[in-house]
């Protein structure tokens, strides 16, 4: 399959890039974070997952060796080569349709719902919703709501890199061009990609556009939520 570009989205450094701007080996590098334990919290044990946008598979391993079933799906070939030991699907998520399968989880992480694009926001969602079961729920990352605001700014990550907000800059209708770097002792990545920021009422009102609605926070920051089919 071919992998569509994504406008506004582009990356560099060594290795392999994808369409939409991600650096590959740097989520190679990239530690898991607390996301499992998010997700275990919020969710039946032994659940069946369907992981959209599972990049190299960081967050899907520590999922399997919890007991979960994931289905990973991604549409990079280049990051789902490193996806293994479980059912993996090439596509893009806005195109994704395993003939009227569902699953107890569906979940939307790296703050895709942000896309500046709101006609695949809608796209996506509407993909959360088509492969959820009824009684199933969609876990979805947020971006927080100071996200993009002192920039410049950077942290360093425990693991050694530093990641680095170097510029946001509007891009039109409510939309930010934002321009990550991330900095190891011996490489740098950058990765410039466009987000559309979501109060909590725009947030609501496109669950509601896809048959959803928010449940739970699954975070103090609110960044992590659950959410169930409406009606």
């Amino acid at each position: 399959m071919t992998t569509r570009t994504r406008p506004g989205h582009h990356g560099t450094g060594p290795g392999e890039i994808t369409p939409d701007g991600c650096p590959v080996e740097f989520y190679l590098r990239l530690p898991v974070g607390d996301e499992p334990g998010i997700i275990e919290s919020a969710v039946p044990p032994r659940a069946r997952i369907l992981e959209l946008g599972c990049g190299v598979g960081r967050v899907t391993r520590p999922l399997l060796e919890r007991g979960f079933t994931v289905t990973a799906v991604d549409e990079s070939p280049q990051m789902l080569a490193h996806v293994h030991g479980t059912r993996t699907v090439c596509s893009p998520i806005e195109d994704l349709d395993l003939g009227g399968e569902t699953f107890d989880v569906v979940m939307l992480a790296s703050f895709l719902v942000h896309t500046g694009d709101a006609g695949l926001r809608r796209a996506l969602l509407r993909t959360c919703a088509r492969h959820l079961a009824p009684d199933g729920c969609v876990l979805i990352q947020r971006e927080g709501e100071d996200y993009y605001t002192n920039v410049p700014r950077e942290r360093t990550h425990p693991s050694g890199f530093t990641m680095r907000i170097a510029s946001v800059e509007p891009a039109g209708d409510g939309v930010n061009s934002v321009r990550l770097e991330y900095a190891f002792p011996d490489v740098v990545w950058t990765q410039t990609f466009r987000t559309r920021p979501l109060t909590s009422e725009q947030f609501d009102a496109a669950l509601a556009e896809a048959g959803l609605k928010t449940d739970a926070y699954l975070t103090e920051d609110r960044t992590w939520v659950r959410a169930v089919l409406a009606g």
